[in-house]
């Protein structure tokens, strides 16, 4: 071989060895850019097969343009609101048509954050408040067991505290009272919940709003993905709704405080377990929407919250109970005292907070408490109820306490359908069981009884 073509052949050589090593750094840069850009949670707060790109994305999207929630003045026109906002270059993203003036307003401009955002509108004289668009997570405790379900009946130890079986000797519930669960929606076709799920009536026009659409509701609301399928994809819904109304008799898995019931699925958080402020509004806007058009919904659960103060939320809460909506809400689950530290929305004063108690009906250890701000408990502690998969779980946390209250709360308007919001939330307030370890700790001093707020 001559010695060019040596020469020739080292090169060519050479530049295959340079090709193949340069891939392989291409490929490696490429998992790094990857690893980079994708956002895990600080603390991880669903399952284990959470769609976790789709929550990076939604997350990304509302740290890079903020969104905030923003009421109007009354007699501000819509005219007058969408040149103010085209002035700052902002857009409409919906408006609450429960609260004349509220608006959830998205920025525009990826360089501005939400505290800005909040202090242009606030600053307006035509603006009564503007909020950031918090961030809302379900409420846990943190000793929470996971281990596997035995679906045997005489495992539920909360029915019996709560006096739950003797209730049934005057009512099981009926398929006319409608209870919506606004959490991170529910498994609606899970064998022990699907013949108490809410669909819409034939002669019920689907969901219509002005600026979202129409919406095709047949099992409730979805505001994760503005659409009607609130299927559940954390599970923490789907544990409320089993408490609410788990089928009884059908010889499958477990049994609610209802034998029958109609149970809404709201769904405004997601996967990973947490939501935002302007989708648990949306969603109380589209019950009350659904209360006017004629459904029979008297009870909305909700088993989380937030610290920060929403006028917003309080706005819309104010609403339903003007629609005749009861809610109910988990006091939390940090083991502290709401007087001092308030938890929303169960530190508002038209809701009913409730507290975890444990097997030995003492306040739970990981419950939020308070006088004057948490009125009842119930208990909430390793309870069993359905799961996703028709699966069954025992869980813990006021998340359970709350719709145990919840599920009472719709056995008495079975037999007392015609009760306002007051006379309901009274009754419940009344029908407890004091006990010394409760007194101080919640404004009643006692823990619900079914049998007693029936008989009432």
């Amino acid at each position: 071989m001559s010695r060019n073509k040596t020469i020739l052949s080292v090169a060519i050589a050479l530049l295959i060895v340079l090709a193949l090593a340069f891939g392989v750094q291409v490929k490696k840069l490429q998992k790094q850019v990857r690893s980079a850009v994708r956002i895990i949670p600080a603390e991880p707060k669903g399952r284990e097969d959470v769609a976790q790109n789709e929550i990076d994305q939604n997350a990304a999207v509302s740290a890079e343009r903020p969104t905030i929630l923003v009421k109007f003045r009354a007699g501000v026109s819509a005219v007058a609101i969408n040149q103010i906002t085209t002035r700052l270059h902002d857009q409409i993203l919906d408006e609450i048509e429960a609260v004349p003036g509220l608006v959830t307003i998205h920025e525009r401009d990826s360089a501005t954050d939400a505290t800005t955002v909040v202090a242009q509108y606030q600053a307006l004289p035509e603006v009564e408040y503007a909020e950031p668009n918090y961030e809302i997570a379900i409420d846990q405790a943190g000793n929470e067991a996971q281990s596997p379900s035995d679906p045997r009946y005489v495992e539920q130890w909360a029915l019996a505290t709560a006096s739950v079986p003797q209730s049934w000797t005057k009512t099981k519930g009926s398929s006319e009272i409608v209870v919506a669960v606004l959490d991170s929606g529910v498994e609606y076709t899970h064998v022990d919940l699907a013949n108490n799920i809410w669909t819409r009536p034939a002669n019920l026009a689907p969901y219509r709003d002005q600026d979202l659409g129409t919406i095709d509701d047949m099992h409730g609301y979805n505001a994760v993905g503005n659409d009607g399928d609130p299927m559940d994809e954390n599970g923490h819904g789907t544990y409320c709704a089993g408490v609410i109304g788990a089928e009884c008799g059908n010889n499958v898995g477990v049994c609610g405080v209802n034998w029958k019931i109609q149970i809404m699925p709201l769904k405004f958080i997601n996967a990973g377990g947490f939501g935002y402020l302007a989708g648990a509004v949306e969603a109380i806007n589209y019950a009350i929407d659904r209360k006017r058009a004629g459904v029979n919904l008297r009870v909305i659960n909700a088993s989380w919250g937030l610290a920060k103060q929403s006028r917003a939320l309080e706005d819309i809460i104010r609403k339903a109970y003007e629609a005749g909506i009861l809610f109910v809400a988990a006091s939390g689950g940090a083991g502290t005292n709401n007087d001092a530290s308030p938890h929303y929305p169960a530190a508002l004063g038209n809701v009913v907070s409730v507290a975890a108690t444990d097997r030995s009906d003492a306040l739970a250890q990981f419950s939020n408490f308070g006088a004057n701000s948490v009125q009842i408990a119930a208990p909430g502690q390793d309870i069993l109820t359905t799961a996703l998969g028709n699966e069954y779980e025992r869980r813990s946390g006021t998340s359970l306490a709350a719709p145990m209250v919840t599920g009472v709360a719709a056995l008495t308007l079975s037999v007392h359908p015609g009760q306002s919001v007051d006379q309901l939330r009274q009754l419940l307030l009344e029908s407890v069981d004091k006990l010394p370890g409760l007194r101080g700790k919640v404004s009643t001093g006692g823990r619900i009884n079914a049998a007693r707020a029936v008989a009432h």
